[in-house]
């Protein structure tokens, strides 16, 4: 199982407020997190940093997660965690108040794939079936487009589109969207910030089916492109790929 994280400041910002990485647990089993903060002024650094460091130490403690299941409570209960602590931190920092993060999370086995979602940052998963995103965005120009009130192309460039329905740390009660889905060799997955996605169609994210290569190249190629479109927010991407050569290399062993 090969995991990469990039972040990028991008050619507006004057720092950066994702956060994010690839974590391993003691059996080898993957956590992939990208997180993308808001709320002022050095608050959604530390809002997104939160999640992704709170969340890699849970997966720390976490031996092997066997079951769809188990997996499911244990990241439903993490972020539910998290969004406490990071809710709690804001109280009592006034600095920090009204601070929030969007959160995408895949835990990773050999077997399945556990993903959860709060807010405007994507999943996406190429196999078999193709290419195809795993996750719903909480903004309010998606419940316009699903209303009906607005279409896909004018969502694209509404003035609003940044307006988040639900973010971790902002509320004292969050529920992640959790669904678990089979992972097999070769499948791969693609998470990332809305930096990324605003600037990169989905038509060019699908060349996640079809690459073969150092998949640090791949991110680096991404958020080149969404820089030389502007780049006016944070880009941060990470990928994680079924490796077959993972599966033959321990059959050979057995």
């Amino acid at each position: 199982m090969n995991g990469y994280f990039l972040t990028d400041q991008g050619k507006v910002r004057n720092h950066n407020e994702d956060a994010g990485g690839i974590f391993y647990n003691q059996s080898g089993q993957v956590l992939a997190v990208v997180a993308d903060g808001m709320g002022g002024h050095r608050a959604g650094d530390v809002a997104s940093e939160m999640a992704t460091s709170h969340l890699h130490k849970k997966w720390q403690e976490v031996d092997a997660l066997n079951s769809p299941e188990h997996s499911e409570e244990w990241l439903r209960g993490a972020i539910e965690v998290v969004n406490d602590e990071i809710k709690e931190y804001a109280e009592q920092h006034e600095e920090c108040h009204g601070m929030g993060t969007t959160v995408v999370a895949a835990v990773c086995t050999d077997n399945f794939v556990t993903i959860g979602h709060i807010g405007d940052s994507r999943i996406y998963m190429a196999n078999e079936y193709g290419f195809k995103r795993l996750t719903e965005d909480h903004s309010l120009v998606n419940e316009l487009v699903k209303s009906g009130q607005i279409s896909y192309e004018e969502a694209e460039h509404h003035p609003r589109k940044n307006v988040l329905l639900k973010a971790l740390g902002t509320e004292a009660k969050v529920s992640a969207d959790i669904s678990t889905l089979e992972f097999e060799p070769d499948n791969r997955l693609l998470l990332c910030s809305d930096g990324l996605t605003n600037k990169v169609h989905e038509e060019e994210l699908s060349h996640l089916s079809n690459f073969e290569g150092d998949w640090k190249e791949y991110g680096r190629q991404l958020i080149d492109l969404a820089n030389e479109r502007g780049g006016e927010d944070n880009i941060t991407l990470a990928v994680v790929h079924f490796d077959e050569r993972d599966v033959k290399e321990g059959a050979d062993e057995c």
